[in-house]
């Protein structure tokens, strides 16, 4: 594994100069050279050498910035880096141009196996919930435990909402959408993607605001930007309709680590009635409920779901590799 720091990490040299990542503010990038993919890692330096360590994965059309504030309330707690899959936030496409879940999974082992940090505390949102299960399930030796925030899990009635999400898997559809939304300037955009994403956008700063339009402006400039989120969606259409031993529930059946799933009530995107169906899928779970939460709890109420993530890694702790605690709801 390969491996370079520096304040903010440019693409693959071969791609075209935009403005840098944002790097907050006790974090630093790198970015790792694997096999057929390069991967920019943010990461905060761990409070004290002895801390167990912990891999965050985004959702579609996010990036590793997702977890930041998340990644800031459990400092002390765990040694987190939070990934950018390929092709988005600064990390390039993937040689092979999969964007399948499958193919992001792979990524996800390949870093862990090559960085020798496993078994982690893995988080995962939404396609990264996704991704996250498939790594439990087919690499139990990589993670310890799984926190599963709005994971993108089949549904049989998708919500009205996701629809359009769904669709920018379609062939011809995210062409169209481009040349129909050509004219959306990049403040209307984020404010539509946090009006789906957030159970209440009026929680987003300015500060966070400004930032989301800046790295939206920065990703638009890239020439795989929407490539990267057509074939992404589509991954995860696909994914939804495997069924035998790649299903993705069935997969959720086989992981073994103690998980921790997050629901909001007002999540568009991700449908709260399935708390409960993931909640007996995984054999080892806890369920924390935010009635007022969307589809990224943990960038709308980080501080209640670090408390939950304590809680999850004070119980495993205790209980051991023997315990199974049933089922719990907590509500907030």
């Amino acid at each position: 594994m390969s491996s370079t720091e520096s304040p903010s990490v440019p693409a693959a040299s071969v791609l075209p100069r935009v403005a840098p990542v944002r790097v907050g503010e006790g974090e630093r990038l790198r970015s790792v050279g694997l096999p057929g993919v390069t991967l920019t890692v943010r990461s905060r330096p761990p409070a004290r050498e002895d801390l167990p360590p912990a891999l965050y994965v985004h959702g579609l059309g996010g990036s590793s910035q997702n977890w930041s504030s998340l990644m800031a309330e459990l400092d002390g707690v765990v040694d987190g880096e939070a990934l950018d899959l390929p092709g988005f936030g600064d990390s390039p496409p993937p040689d092979d141009g999969d964007y399948s879940v499958t193919g992001h999974a792979r990524a996800v082992i390949r870093y862990l196996d090559a960085a020798g940090r496993g078994p982690v505390h893995l988080f995962g949102n939404s396609l990264g919930g996704a991704v996250a299960t498939r790594v439990a399930a087919v690499r139990p030796d990589l993670v310890r435990t799984l926190t599963l925030v709005s994971p993108a899990l089949p549904e049989l009635r998708v919500q009205r909402s996701a629809v359009p999400t769904a669709l920018l898997g379609v062939p011809g559809i995210a062409a169209l959408f481009t040349r129909l939304t050509r004219q959306w300037t990049a403040e209307q955009r984020v404010r539509g993607v946090m009006a789906l994403c957030y159970g209440d956008p009026g929680r987003v700063s300015p500060e966070a605001f400004r930032y989301a339009v800046e790295e939206l402006e920065r990703r638009q400039r890239l020439p795989y930007f929407w490539d990267a989120m057509t074939r992404s969606a589509r991954g995860i259409v696909s994914a939804y309709t495997l069924g035998g031993q790649h299903g993705l529930w069935r997969q959720a059946e086989r992981v073994l680590a103690p998980t921790l799933l997050i629901y909001g009530g007002r999540d568009q995107l991700v449908g709260f009635r399935m708390a409960r169906k993931a909640a007996r899928a995984f054999r080892d779970s806890r369920l924390l409920s935010l009635p007022d939460a969307g589809h990224v709890a943990m960038m709308e109420y980080p501080g209640v779901v670090a408390g939950a993530v304590r809680e999850l890694l004070t119980q495993t702790a205790g209980a051991g590799e023997a315990g199974r605690p049933a089922v719990t709801d907590t509500r907030s």
